[in-house]
């Protein structure tokens, strides 16, 4: 008995400092851009606000070292998994060349609320709401148009407002572009299964190919499928194989659940609510969009410059078919950029090549 109550006062003990300690650094607040001697950089930004769009209140950071750069709108990957917390710890220096928004979209993060409807929220919303913010950024800082840059599922949000309103964009950034069916969809699943499936033969892992193969359902026609009710387990799969979130990312608890739990840019309060809209955006229209898209199917026809980033080791949004798509595009310039050494988030994982690519190539 004496040792139970002991335990028990130990967990309840580390609880309270875990609460404690995250209560000290959830201050939500984000650091200002200031020179050797402390001061704040002169015509730098760095702002966490709310702004109305689409009759809701909405979350973004913006953030740059001068406001006279051109503005970059980041639309984030998910559905609901905002993506701003992940700056702070794989740095960029995306900021040093233009004022980024980093938007946080309907029903996710800043922008969760309990009032929401999720019937209500579709991916039609999230292109609207994409245009409002994008009008906004370019009266806020005096800009004709901006560049738009989307990851995974914001690719399917940022590249369809780019075929709508050419003439509110400079060019549009797709980075891990999906396509559609890129979580459940036969053509990437069965390339994910055999990438996995090669990396555990060779690693002589055969726990990780028995679990592969219990939630994989193979098909008289060579493909294969995963059942979208096992997503997460997938998941964990392809960060063990290398090819998820980043080729060097072991699991999304240590990759991005301990970052964002450490992140000092949200309230407690807010980092609750990012975790409860990432839920929230399962029960609503835009999830079950999200798996019937199919992008070689809609025809986008575009008027402004297409680029695409894609790791060569990224079975999210598997770079081979990103590289069929982007093939079929009609576009006035467009440019197709491998990055070797990255699986889904190249701009995270070779932030220099993405950085030379956007200030060499894109910018000029």
């Amino acid at each position: 008995m004496n040792l139970l109550l002991a335990l028990t006062a130990l967990i309840l003990t580390a609880f309270i400092m875990a609460l404690v300690y995250l209560t000290i650094i959830s201050r939500g607040q984000i650091q200002s851009f200031v020179d050797e001697n402390g001061n704040v950089i002169p015509d730098s930004i760095a702002e966490k606000i709310k702004v109305e769009i689409g009759g809701m209140e909405q979350g973004m950071f913006l953030r740059g070292k001068n406001i006279n750069n051109p503005v970059l709108l980041f639309i984030h990957g998910g559905p609901g998994v905002p993506e701003y917390f992940l700056n702070e710890t794989y740095p960029t220096d995306l900021e040093d060349h233009f004022t980024v928004c980093w938007w946080e979209a309907r029903g996710s993060g800043l922008s969760y609320s309990s009032d929401l409807d999720g019937s209500s929220l579709t991916t039609r919303q999230l292109i609207d709401d994409t245009i409002s913010v994008t009008e906004y950024l370019s009266n806020r800082f005096g800009k004709d148009r901006v560049y738009l840059m989307g990851h995974s599922f914001g690719t399917l949000i940022g590249i369809r407002a780019a075929a709508e309103r050419p003439d509110l964009y400079y060019a549009y950034i797709g980075m891990a572009q999906a396509v559609g069916n890129d979580l459940v969809g036969s053509a990437s699943n069965t390339l994910t299964y055999h990438f996995m499936a090669d990396v555990f033969a060779s690693r002589n892992d055969s726990a990780s190919l028995k679990k592969l193969d219990k939630l994989s359902e193979k098909h008289e026609d060579g493909t294969v499928t995963f059942d979208k009710n096992y997503l997460g387990q997938i998941d964990d799969l392809k960060h063990k194989a290398g090819c998820g979130t980043m080729k060097s990312m072991d699991s999304v608890i240590t990759g991005i659940f301990l970052p964002h739990l450490n992140s000092k840019c949200y309230t407690l309060q807010e980092k609750t609510d990012y975790w409860r809209g990432k839920i929230f955006m399962r029960s609503t229209a835009v999830y079950e969009e999200f798996f019937s898209a199919d992008l070689f199917e809609e025809s986008l026809s575009f008027e402004i410059p297409i680029y695409f980033f894609s790791g060569t080791y990224d079975y999210t949004c598997p770079y081979p078919l990103s590289l069929k798509y982007f093939e079929t595009l009609d576009a006035p310039m467009k440019g197709f950029y491998t990055f070797n050494n990255s699986a889904h988030s190249p701009l995270w994982e070779e932030p220099d090549r993405a950085i030379k690519i956007l200030t060499e190539d894109i910018l000029q």
